[in-house]
């Protein structure tokens, strides 16, 4: 028999139980953002090799849209989940996102996928100028680096509402 109470085995139990539905969490987030990063990837390469795409993309900037699906779909793939999670799962704390908000983060997800794609095929750009390694490297810095200025800053400059602070 356990020295410990049974309130205290009970809190333990709900920990164990805390820490394995965390890792499923953590798992189904992981997988949602590799399968978005492989996927866009494989879309953005199948629409330079098949039709619309092929006549703008010079054959060393390639490299350029798969830096720029990576991101794109690594994104998507992180914060489509944690919308939908967040319109089914509220606290008292953070309650539930609503429709209309939980649209507006997906439209807004909307907008930093274009400002990516775009951004990708005008680095792609350099291929025309550049070797493949060099126009490579220049995508990751452009597309990996470019939205930290938006990041930084303050929501309520745009009209968002303020962070809140813990």
């Amino acid at each position: 028999m356990s020295a410990e109470s049974t309130p205290e085995r009970s809190k333990a139990q709900r920990t164990a139980g805390g820490n394995v539905v965390f890792a499923l969490g953590v798992t189904v987030f992981l997988a949602a953002v590799l399968i978005g990063a492989f996927a866009a990837v494989a879309l953005l390469l199948d629409a330079v090799d098949a039709a619309p795409l092929s006549p703008v993309i010079p054959g060393d900037g390639r490299n350029a849209l798969v830096v720029g699906g990576i991101a794109l779909g690594g994104v998507t793939g992180l914060v489509v989940p944690v919308v939908l999670f967040g319109m089914v799962k509220g606290t008292d704390k953070n309650p539930r996102v609503g429709v209309g908000a939980a649209g507006r983060k997906l439209l807004a997800l909307l907008a930093f996928d274009v400002y990516v794609l775009v951004l990708a095929v005008v680095v792609a750009q350099l291929g025309r100028l550049l070797p493949a390694p060099a126009t490579t490297l220049a995508a990751v810095f452009a597309v990996g680096f470019s939205w930290m200025p938006a990041a930084m800053i303050p929501p309520e400059r745009l009209g968002l509402p303020a962070r809140r602070s813990k």
